[in-house]
């Protein structure tokens, strides 16, 4: 049946194509090239949330504000982590107080509507990562009656598989169970020859091709620190490397971690801190936090892991985020005591220190621009004192050197502690962050 309009319907319709002709002009005009999405751990409302600001990059300047509706609600106490869907049409978010994992729909302007909430099997979940229709989350410690700050017990991996939606834009739903592991449903961090010893993760990192997952971890018993791998199958369950044991030449630092690594990523002294992987999945960096140190390894066919015989590479004080430039030779650092990022330049494997650049107070996470490569961010944990700041740079994708974008740094809500893009208005690929 046809529907038939009146003269005074037309005209209605024709004001409503004009004004959304109009909304699609003002878009172009602000020259939005990303939305990022930047999570705030100093609680606010009755509840007690985290706080999520949500700023555009102008694509010519680097100029990074806030969308007209921002903040929102983190769904949660205590937000350390984030993560996008590989579709980049939903966020999530990771509360380390409340051991949940909430999702958002994110709308065409950047706005987030929150859809579902999981919990996740242990406790103090620290890292999130999307790779296709898997989501991996890192707890301190396992779901244990016996696991808590004053008896800890070593941590665990868990991965939840995720469902897009049918409505539009999708509701990518995570679980609504993990994916098991025999009687288990997540994958404990444990030393097949010291069973007993109590590893606390660090950092984890999912490879580009979704093949491995690696995590960091420190031997609260022995001081060593080591890197668990684990291969990943297309459902999402996980096969220990190397028989469950760290790497062969996973150690990644000699002698004690003088501080134990509890509620990620703000206690000073544990050496092991932030993980990334390579575009091609060939070489995987890990920062020493107590050395200033990154460490660059060749991922083999079987996903274990060699030294490369430069490494290490000189950082800045309290390294705490890495991540690798997507489409160029680049690899970045920030160094949270400094309140610097270290640049480098990338040749099979092999870092070559390009400069470092101030950021504001105390860099806890890093990323860079999903559309372009052409802007990194780092979010500030302390920032101005009283609101926590974002740094933005213009990145020369010609040779990796990084300059202030305009007016930066931009402020946020107290205590950022993770940082996430989309490109506006984009096709594939859910950009490149580091936690």
């Amino acid at each position: 049946m046809r529907m038939k309009f009146n003269k005074s319907s037309q005209l209605v319709l024709v004001s409503a194509a004009s004004l959304l002709v109009a909304g699609l002009m003002t878009a172009c005009e602000t020259l939005t090239v990303d939305f990022v999405f930047v999570a705030s751990s100093k609680a606010a409302g009755t509840n007690n949330y985290g706080e999520m600001d949500v700023l555009e990059i102008n694509s010519e300047s680097g100029y990074m504000r806030h969308i007209p509706t921002s903040p929102f609600p983190s769904g949660g106490r205590n937000p350390v982590a984030e993560a996008v869907s590989s579709d980049n049409t939903n966020l999530y978010v990771v509360n380390q107080d409340d051991n949940s994992i909430v999702q958002f729909i994110i709308g065409n302007d950047g706005k987030l509507y929150p859809q579902n909430t999981s919990n996740t099997p242990g406790i103090y979940p620290l890292a999130v990562a999307v790779n296709g229709t898997n989501l991996f989350v890192l707890d301190t410690y396992q779901p244990l009656p016996i696991c808590s700050t004053a008896e800890p017990c070593s941590g665990s991996i868990a991965v939840f598989p995720i469902t897009v939606g049918p409505t539009t834009p999708p509701s990518d739903k995570i679980g609504p169970n993990p994916v098991a592991n025999g009687s288990l449903t997540y994958w404990p961090l444990s030393l097949p020859s010291s069973p007993t010893d109590v590893i606390e993760p660090t950092g984890m990192s999912v490879v580009p091709s979704g093949a491995f997952v690696y995590v960091a971890g420190y031997d609260v018993n022995s001081s060593a620190n080591y890197i668990f791998g684990f291969s990943v199958a297309s459902g999402g369950a996980l096969t220990p490397l190397n028989g469950g044991a760290p790497l062969a030449t996973g150690a990644i630092a000699t002698g004690s971690c003088p501080t134990v690594f509890l509620n990620a990523p703000f206690v000073v002294g544990t050496c092991p801190s932030a993980l990334a992987s390579d575009p091609t999945s060939t070489y995987l960096y890990v920062t020493d936090s107590l050395r200033g140190q990154v460490h660059g390894y060749t991922i083999g066919s079987t996903g274990l892991l060699s030294e490369l015989s430069s490494s290490p590479y000189t950082t800045g004080n309290q390294p705490l985020a890495i991540v690798a430039d997507p489409n160029y030779p680049y690899v970045y650092v920030a160094n949270s005591l400094d309140s610097t990022v270290t640049a480098f330049s990338t040749s099979s494997g092999v870092l070559t220190s390009l400069g470092t650049y101030a950021t504001g107070l105390q860099p806890v996470s890093m990323g860079i621009d999903p559309s372009t490569s052409h802007f990194l961010y780092t979010t500030n944990y302390l920032g101005s004192g009283i609101s926590g700041t974002v740094s933005g740079f213009e990145l020369s994708t010609t040779d990796g050197t990084l300059v202030n974008s305009q007016k930066s740094p931009y402020t946020v809500n107290a205590q950022p502690t993770a940082i996430v893009a989309i490109p506006h208005k984009s096709g594939t690929g859910a950009g490149v962050t580091a936690n």
